[in-house]
């Protein structure tokens, strides 16, 4: 996953850095940390934790307001977080990163917050319109807190915010549509709240490179663009999402590497598209209602190490073409109405611990549904699953080349 990398640097930096020749003395008498990030000269951004004596400028006195304002909406602090939140030095706030960047108008060093990360604090309150004053910081992360209420239509001006993490709060109500106006966001952590309604469309079409909305209330379709996201990881378990899965998915290649939708409330067919994402090492849509036989361009996934197909309606015989894949570590399918194994399935299932085909309907094979379970197949109503041939590679091999014209 390629998730910020510069911006999740810096912190690792703030909080595994030993106490060595890194920790010095500022020349205007703040002690604190600093991290550099790219080659000499000066031109990176110098991160510190702990006070200092330079002067407040406008953009530090427009922080100063915005935080002040989350501080009288924050109504539990039982770690004490909030008692360095007081006095104009906003740098020294405990949770609160600043950083030099060079001033335009006067080319001299000025500071500027460039990130708050409250994981873990346990605080709780609300958010404020006022933080949308930080129109500088890359990293906002709340993970693990008791916030709850909405998130404020005016976290679409924090223009710089390239990762929101608000995962494992109370937030509630729809989805938050502000993220999508956030121009340089790539990272979105959503999970563990209690938002629901349907998904936007929009959020698929954003540069994002993590969704993470798993473990809410988000209910309705998935949207038809889902597989035009640039994302390399997207989790939507665990939700209300009901309806069929997309069968369009962008044939110019994908970047998405793990896929998670398991218990929600999915029908219809395994689309064929599945197996455009070349990159794919995880795909669990476990725990819904998919029916079926499974399409052949599911071979054409040679970088899938974990696919669970458990706990649906999916039926036939699975084939060597899936149980061959060369990366495949944990194949699970258990819990469905499999009428067979082909040759090469019928080995990984007594060779490889990481191939479950329990309680389907094999003949021969133990732990296996009863025979009246197996008599009636689910009843599959007007399920029409499109099968067409799809040589793995082909489209990745010629972009170039019309798909719509004939070969020669």
């Amino acid at each position: 996953m390629n998730f910020p990398i510069v911006t999740c640097l810096v912190f690792f930096l703030l909080t595994n850095t030993p106490a060595t020749e890194s920790f010095g003395v500022d020349i205007n008498g703040g002690i604190g940390v600093g991290v550099t990030i790219g080659g000499g000269g000066g031109g990176g951004a110098s991160v510190w934790i702990g006070g200092n004596n330079r002067p407040q400028t406008p953009r530090l006195n427009r922080a100063y307001t915005a935080l002040q304002a989350w501080k009288s909406a924050i109504t539990s602090d039982p770690l004490g977080i909030l008692r360095s939140w007081v006095g104009p030095n906003v740098c020294s706030y405990k949770g609160v990163f600043c950083a030099q960047v060079e001033d335009e108008s006067t080319s001299s060093l000025v500071d500027i917050i460039a990130g708050i990360d409250l994981n873990h604090a346990n605080l709780a309150g609300t958010l404020v319109t006022e933080l949308s004053f930080l129109t500088e910081i890359t990293l906002f992360h709340l993970n693990s807190n008791r916030f709850s209420g909405t998130v404020p239509e005016s976290f679409k001006e924090m223009s710089s915010l390239q990762e929101l993490d608000l995962s494992n709060n109370m937030f509630s109500g729809p989805f938050p549509i502000a993220t999508l106006y956030i121009p340089n966001l790539v990272y979105l952590d959503l999970r563990f709240n209690d938002f629901h309604g349907p998904i936007p469309e929009d959020l698929f079409n954003k540069k994002l490179d993590a969704i993470f909305l798993n473990n809410n209330h988000f209910e309705g379709e998935l949207p038809q663009n889902l597989g035009n996201s640039p994302a390399s990881v997207i989790n939507l378990a665990n939700n209300k999402l009901s309806g069929n899965l997309p069968t369009g998915f962008s044939l110019l290649g994908s970047t998405l590497r793990e896929i998670l939708l398991l218990n929600n409330q999915l029908t219809g067919c395994i689309p064929e598209g599945f197996g455009l994402f070349s990159e794919m090492q995880v795909l669990d849509v476990s725990f819904n209602s998919l029916m079926g036989h499974l399409p052949d361009t599911l071979s054409c996934l040679n970088e899938i190490q974990i696919m669970n197909l458990g706990h649906n309606r999916l039926s036939g015989v699975l084939p060597d073409l899936i149980c061959s894949l060369k990366n495949l570590v944990n194949l699970t399918v258990s819990f469905n109405f499999f009428s067979g194994l082909s040759q090469e399935c019928s080995r990984q299932s007594l060779e490889n611990l990481g191939f479950d085909f329990s309680v389907n309907c094999i003949p021969g094979r133990d732990m296996q549904r009863p025979r009246p379970e197996c008599s009636v197949l689910p009843a599959s109503g007007s399920l029409n699953c499109l099968r067409i041939p799809l040589v793995c590679g082909a489209l990745a091999d010629s972009p170039d080349t019309d798909p719509s014209s004939s070969s020669p």
